[in-house]
């Protein structure tokens, strides 16, 4: 999971694609970058690590311009790699920039027909690099010495032809302006919003609706699937639909646990979708355990509270909150590799005793992945003195790998493939354990917005809205991208930080 921005303005731009990225480091915390444009030359500049480690005040002042990208990444394919951190760029045609969130489920056939029929060559591992090949030929197809928004639309046209998956997409065209675009299903989020001043109207292109409202601009809508945008210059707004046969498709994953509360995805109040997800559990618990003796419902931090809130208010339960969080550990679901998740729980929470001790307690999470998070933290809840230790999950078992650029490919690696409630609570150590209902999850998004008919909830129910994955690419998934294969790819080289223009 990564996030995307890109920004048309009438004065410098570095500040906000500085601010707009902080706002979505949630997205990804292993590397980030940021290019602008300024009279015909870019300006680039990335490597691993957070925003705030990233760029410095050296590195701000050489980013100048009125027009840039910017990109927070975690990595799924390839590997935690400077090398691989975003955007890309390649000089031919025009001179373009591309930060990408999301997966290539045809990125190895895209590869050859590049080499062999395209005549481009990919330096790294990233599916992100063939799709901005992709784009760039498209673009060059065209066969035109200077483009037009008509162009534009038809070379994403081409990459909608060519590419498989999920790509929420923000482009950048020296000399022209910016293309953001969207896979034909949606699976990926992607937004825009304007603002006006003396000089005229500015643009934003955003993964989520928090970096829009944080920078000031105004909210206008998501880039539907299969549409693209394109701002010139000048700030002119263009916009086409670009695919023949869209499908309305989100990845319902992100109202379970990557967006922030405050944003809005797809017409949908992120926050009012998990308050909902609390209703349905509270539901279940009663159902399912109508003479539970809960005493107390603590949230496992920080995406959770919303639902464990909720859940509490429905079944009458008091709200405590038991864990506290170091600020400065990152999320641990999103860290490559692990080894380094293990490591980091325990550094992240430490647990309040008193909210534990003598008590019959209901941890609240938002999903379990891996389980190695939930069984330190219920291991922790009982060192606290804890009675009993119930746990619930906002979301339905995880048993199948995502595709579309979350980072839980092997199935081995997934605590909910091939067992049932019972056994994954003795594999985590709960006394016992609810997950939300499939179609209670579904209904909880949904309801925000009717339009919507479909999510891709592939890591649930092994139903893939692409239609092309198959078992043998589930197989080849499994041997590239478990953690184990992830450190022998990762043994390189690793020093050399990309900037253009000796911008260190």
């Amino acid at each position: 999971m990564c996030g995307i921005i890109g920004i048309v303005a009438r004065g410098a731009v570095n500040q906000s694609l500085f601010d707009g990225l902080t706002v979505l480091q949630h997205r990804g915390q292993d590397a980030a970058g940021i290019v602008t444009c300024d009279e015909g030359r870019l300006f680039l500049r990335k490597d691993n690590g957070l925003v705030r480690d990233v760029f410095h005040t050296r590195h701000m002042i050489r980013l100048r311009g009125n027009m840039g990208i910017g990109h927070v990444r975690y990595p799924t394919a390839g590997c935690s790699s400077s090398a691989e951190a975003q955007p890309f760029y390649v000089n031919s045609p025009f001179g373009i920039t591309l930060a990408h969130n999301g997966n290539l489920t045809n990125a190895e056939q895209l590869k050859k027909e590049l080499f062999r029929e395209d005549l481009r060559h990919i330096n790294t591992d990233s599916d992100s690099e063939v799709l901005l090949n992709v784009f760039a030929h498209e673009l060059q197809e065209q066969g035109k010495l200077t483009i037009d928004q008509d162009d534009v639309f038809n070379a994403v046209a081409g990459v909608h032809r060519r590419c498989r998956g999920a790509y929420a997409v923000v482009a950048m065209i020296t000399g022209y302006g910016i293309v953001g675009f969207r896979d034909p299903y949606g699976i990926r989020p992607v937004v825009f919003g304007k603002r006006e001043s003396e000089q005229g109207t500015e643009w934003i292109i955003a993964s989520e609706s928090v970096a829009v409202d944080a920078l000031g601009y105004e909210l206008v809508r998501d880039i539907a699937p299969g549409e693209a945008v394109f701002i010139d210059l000048e700030g002119g707004f263009h916009s086409r639909q670009c695919a023949p046969n869209p499908i309305y498709s989100p990845c319902i994953f992100e109202h379970v646990y990557f967006a922030r509360p405050d944003s809005f995805i797809d017409g949908i109040s992120v926050y009012k979708s998990r308050l909902r997800m609390g209703d349905m559990l509270a539901r279940k618990i009663r159902r399912v355990f109508p003479q539970h003796d809960i005493d107390v419902v603590i949230p496992i931090p920080d995406t959770s509270r919303t639902t464990a809130l909720q859940l509490s208010h429905e079944l009458g339960l008091k709200y405590r909150e038991g864990f506290i969080k170091n600020r400065y550990i990152g999320r641990t679901f999103i860290m490559p590799g692990q080894k380094q998740r293990k490591k980091s729980v325990r550094q992240k929470l430490n647990a309040i005793d008193l909210e534990f001790r003598g008590k019959n307690v209901l941890l609240v999470d938002d999903s379990i992945v891996r389980g190695t998070t939930s069984k330190q933290i219920i291991q922790m809840a009982r060192d606290a003195g804890a009675r009993k230790v119930y746990f619930a999950s906002a979301a339905p078992p995880v048993r199948y790998p995502n595709v579309y650029g979350i980072d839980m490919p092997s199935v081995n690696e997934l605590i909910g493939h091939n067992r049932d409630e019972r056994q994954i609570a003795e594999a985590i150590g709960a006394d016992w354990l609810v997950y939300q209902d499939l179609d209670d999850l579904i209904e909880a998004v949904a309801k925000g917005n009717p339009e919507i008919s479909r999510f891709d909830t592939s890591c649930f129910d092994g139903n893939y809205v692409t239609g092309d994955i198959t078992p043998e690419y589930l197989e080849q998934l499994e041997r590239e991208r478990n953690d184990e294969a992830k450190e022998q790819v990762c043994k390189v080289d690793d020093d050399v930080v990309i900037d253009l223009y000796n911008n260190k």
